[in-house]
């Protein structure tokens, strides 16, 4: 059944309209059959009465022949008179010769026989009559004229039983007629009734389906996208259509949460680059705040350069061009990506300032794999973490501390580590950092105003890992390392 209904609607609806014609077809076909078996049987219950009629009429034709010829002798009337005895003859032979227990055989056995001997009569009569012998034709016609008169008494009598009995069926014949048209009627409402129903169901298994299908659409078109799916019953256009709306809700969720999803990642990504801005900005402020006119001090160091330059003192004019070079960097718009190159060299200029300034003390050790150095990485990053090593780690430690910076690769990571032999941290102390709840610099009058909290914070927005710096310490006097990881495709 399920087979019929996965069907295509046309199909169905053809099949269903078929099926209904056909079966009104076979219907009437039965219908008329009986019918017409029916009239049949009925136009036969007055067969054998219209049979005796005709062998009266015949008989009657006979008698008249004869007596007509007897009276006037001529070849008309003799010719008539073989016309109508060969036909009577012919009727005479089609009786039942046959005797049973019907009175209506037995009957027609008796006229049969008397018939014969009647037309066997006549012709004796119609000799004597040709051979001119008055006295025999005379005795003959009377003898045929008696034998008609019996013959014509008994048919009318047989006739009158076989009515009576053919009556009694026609009224039975009738009443089964009535019986059938009632049997008809009963059937053809039941077929028609049947029909109905396959084109309720049919319709039905249309507009169920359809119903669901519209009330879904109707909850889409209100916004409600959580509407439950609408289950395709069969496998027709409907179905299909059904499926396709199924498929469509759930890619216009799709689309939603990925366009949510969208503006999520866009709302993080602005968050991240206003408070990336918000840090450059503070690190900008704040060496504003720590430099006094930094481009008249980068101006006047120039000048104090090509000073010592001119007077031959090439210590001085390397430290002053050295100075100048650290001032440069740090005026520079600071508010995009610069490449480990620049960072280095900064980190460079400014141990070299430190070492004239602490009589070279501190010792600074370098392992770069120059073929990194094009990694970009936010500015300004490097120099403070130097300073923190020195401040914090190495200052009191004479000419023992040192500085090693190293620039390699692991795995698809570029690192960058900043280590200090110097008197280490403990593991509160680096997790305060880590969480920006301590700056191990606010305090120093010196420091250059970037803290720690702020190199991390610019680290992770740039990288968007929050394991992309660490700070690695063994414990008190083991020293302590700062390993920054940069994704390799930043080169």
């Amino acid at each position: 059944m399920n087979r019929f209904w996965n069907l295509p609607l046309r199909t169905k609806v053809t099949s269903v309209y078929i099926f209904a014609n056909f079966l009104i077809l076979l219907v009437n076909i039965f219908l008329i059959i009986g019918i017409n078996n029916m009239s049949r049987e009925i136009e036969l219950v007055y067969q054998d009465n219209r049979q005796l009629n005709e062998l009266s009429e015949a008989l009657d034709k006979v008698q008249e022949s004869m007596t007509s010829y007897l009276n006037s002798k001529t070849s008309d009337s003799l010719e008539e008179y073989y016309k109508s005895d060969q036909a009577f003859d012919s009727m005479v032979q089609e009786l039942n010769d046959s005797i049973t227990d019907r009175t209506f055989d037995r009957m027609e056995h008796n006229i049969k026989n008397m018939a014969q001997g009647y037309l066997d009569t006549v012709r004796q009569t119609i000799e004597a009559k040709r051979g001119r012998n008055v006295e025999k034709y005379r005795v003959r016609y009377e003898k045929a004229s008696q034998e008609y008169n019996y013959i014509s008494s008994y048919i009318t009598a047989l006739n009158q039983v076989q009515f009576k009995n053919n009556s009694e069926n026609y009224n039975e014949m009738a009443d089964k007629f009535r019986s059938f048209e009632k049997i008809s009627i009963v059937v053809v409402f039941f077929v028609i009734a049947g029909n109905v129903l396959v084109i309720i169901m049919l319709v039905k298994s249309i507009m169920k389906p359809l119903g669901k299908l519209a009330d879904a659409a109707e909850q889409v078109a209100e916004g409600n996208l959580d509407a439950g799916q609408v289950e395709a019953e069969y496998k027709d256009e409907v179905g299909v259509v059904t499926d396709a709306f199924n498929k469509m809700i759930v890619s216009i969720r799709d689309y939603i949460e990925k366009l949510r999803q969208s503006m999520e990642a866009e709302r993080t990504l602005k968050e991240k680059e206003l408070t990336m801005e918000a840090h450059l900005k503070d690190a900008q402020l704040k060496y504003l705040q720590a430099q006094i006119n930094p481009h008249f001090l980068f101006n006047t160091l120039n000048a104090g350069a090509q000073l010592a330059m001119m007077e031959g003192a090439d210590k001085t004019y390397k430290y002053v061009q050295t100075v100048a070079d650290f001032f440069r960097y740090n005026v520079k718009k600071q508010d995009k990506p610069v490449s480990i190159r620049d960072e280095v060299s900064l980190v460079d200029n400014y141990i070299q300032i430190l070492n004239v300034r602490f009589s070279g003390d501190i010792k600074y050790e370098k392992n770069v794999d120059e073929s990194l150095l094009s990694t970009q990485m936010p500015a300004m990053i490097l120099q403070p973490i130097v300073e923190n090593c020195v401040n914090h780690g190495i200052r009191e430690m004479g000419d023992q501390g040192i500085i090693t910076l190293k620039v390699f690769r692991q795995d698809n990571e570029v690192c960058i580590s900043v280590k200090d032999n110097g008197k280490g941290m403990d593991e509160a102390t680096i997790e305060n950092i880590m969480n920006g709840t301590l700056s191990v610099d606010r305090q120093k009058s010196d420091s250059n105003g970037i803290g720690m909290d702020n190199v991390i914070a610019r680290v992770r927005i740039f990288t968007d890992d929050e394991d992309s710096i660490k700070i690695i310490s063994e414990g008190e006097a083991k020293g302590t390392e700062i390993v920054i990881y940069l994704p390799l495709e930043t080169a």
